[in-house]
């Protein structure tokens, strides 16, 4: 089984949400509700037309992961929606490294140099995920001040993409 990674929008909002909202939610207890993600419900004007993007993963037509790009700058971008559904997580089926690559090659191709992103404490596995790709923890108070912060992020990352 190997997941097909494509370019999502609008239509695809109701997987989308429940997808993310079950692993914040009920894996994570993370307090967080739909009305705290509203670019979730308008990911074509949230993500794309900022020159953006969102990609999902797919397995037999199902939604398993989902990964999302914020250029919040001419050079910068945000990673956000980082999420695989618990049972096609791991070496298995590679689904975030998949992801992840897409959304590197996508930022190689489009002249984005520096990636960040903001995750939580408690989301362990993720932040080793982000580390064996090259990622460096940083300080919030070393982002870039047009860096879209979420309220629930406490870790920050950063990868260079370019030398």
């Amino acid at each position: 089984m190997k997941p097909q990674i494509i370019p999502i929008e609008n239509k695809y909002s109701s997987e989308i949400v429940d997808l993310i909202l079950n692993i914040q939610q009920k894996e994570f207890n993370v307090p967080i509700t739909i009305e705290d993600q509203p670019d979730l419900l308008d990911i074509k004007n949230f993500y794309y037309n900022g020159g953006g993007h969102f990609w999902g993963a797919f397995i037999n037509d199902e939604l398993v992961g989902t990964i999302a790009l914020i250029k919040f700058s001419a050079t910068k971008a945000a990673i956000r929606k980082m999420f695989v559904k618990k049972e096609f997580r791991g070496k298995e089926f590679s689904i975030a490294q998949k992801l992840l690559d897409t959304l590197v090659d996508y930022c190689n191709e489009n002249q984005i140099d520096d990636l960040y992103l903001g995750t939580i404490t408690v989301l362990e596995a993720a932040l080793r995920f982000y580390e064996r790709n090259h990622f460096v923890r940083i300080e919030k108070d070393s982002l870039p001040e047009t860096f879209p912060v979420m309220s629930a992020d406490n870790v920050f990352c950063h990868l260079k993409l370019k030398k």
